[in-house]
């Protein structure tokens, strides 16, 4: 008991101090002349610049500043805007990739006729001679997710091994040393797609989506034309990103459409 009231003790003391120490403070700042409150906000607002130019690097914000003529306010508003950009389009990627994944796992599965194929293929078409030249990138995969994944003690499973791919490796089976192998199988997985559309169109739409996300995961800026505003790259991921969800399963889109946020984003920053 005594112990319980000691702390409380304790904790008004502390209470008490603190609110001294802001007296104090406000106190000592009101017989600041304005000339000297001016000086002490001058040197904040110098030493977070300087840690803006070291820990941001210069070239990476001078692009907001030049877009926004150097004001330093409309640089500092659009380079969290850029943020905010970034992670209302994240979502939308990221479940892309397990839309792809997983519908690229239920085609292989059904070509091979195997719910292992991605463990059994290594000593299948992924070991092929005439993948040499790739270094069999897939087979290497493959045995990298399994020796990370015995150094931590977790169980080989197909799922786990499918999961553990990265979104090249997925994009790989459309490239032309690998699809031939496979009997051209992963365009399958597009079931709605124009006739117009081939395996290198989708390909170069899947890794336009890919380039755009290792932009969005290293923070660079999203929203320039060259030195001005513009948002129209992000737009045109979004809407190809839109159309192979459809090409894939339409019933889909709804799904996709209440986790996207970009169009209120864009919205924001073009105020600034």
């Amino acid at each position: 008991m005594k112990a319980t009231q000691k702390k409380e003790t304790h904790s008004w003391i502390s209470f008490y101090l603190l609110l001294d120490y802001v007296s104090i403070k406000k106190e000592a700042l009101s017989s600041l002349s304005d000339t000297k409150v001016q000086q002490s906000i001058d040197i904040t607002k110098h030493m977070k610049q300087e840690l803006l130019n070291k820990y941001f690097s210069r070239p990476r914000y001078n692009r907001y500043l030049i877009a926004t003529h150097n004001d330093a306010d409309r640089a500092k508003r659009l380079y969290n805007a850029n943020i905010r950009l970034a992670q209302s389009i994240h979502p939308i990627i990221t479940q892309f990739e397990v839309v792809l994944r997983n519908s690229l796992n239920i085609q292989m599965t059904s070509h091979f006729v195997d719910n292992d194929w991605i463990i059994n293929q290594k000593n299948g078409f992924m070991r092929h001679p005439t993948l040499k030249h790739s270094n069999f990138f897939l087979k290497r995969s493959i045995q990298k997710s399994e020796n990370d994944l015995n150094q931590r003690g977790i169980p080989i499973t197909s799922g786990k091994i499918i999961s553990h791919q990265t979104l090249g490796f997925w994009l790989a089976l459309f490239l032309p040393h690998h699809y031939s192998l496979i009997g051209g199988q992963p365009i399958h997985i597009f079931i709605n797609k124009p006739t117009t559309e081939n395996r290198a169109s989708i390909y170069s739409k899947l890794d336009a989506i890919r380039n755009f996300r290792n932009r969005v995961n290293h923070c660079e800026p999203l929203c320039f034309n060259g030195n001005n505003i513009d948002c129209t790259e992000i737009l045109e991921i979004r809407n190809q990103l839109y159309n192979l969800v459809a090409w894939i399963e339409p019933d889909l889109v709804p799904f996709f459409k209440g986790i996207d946020n970009v169009q209120g984003k864009i919205a924001s920053l073009l105020r600034i």
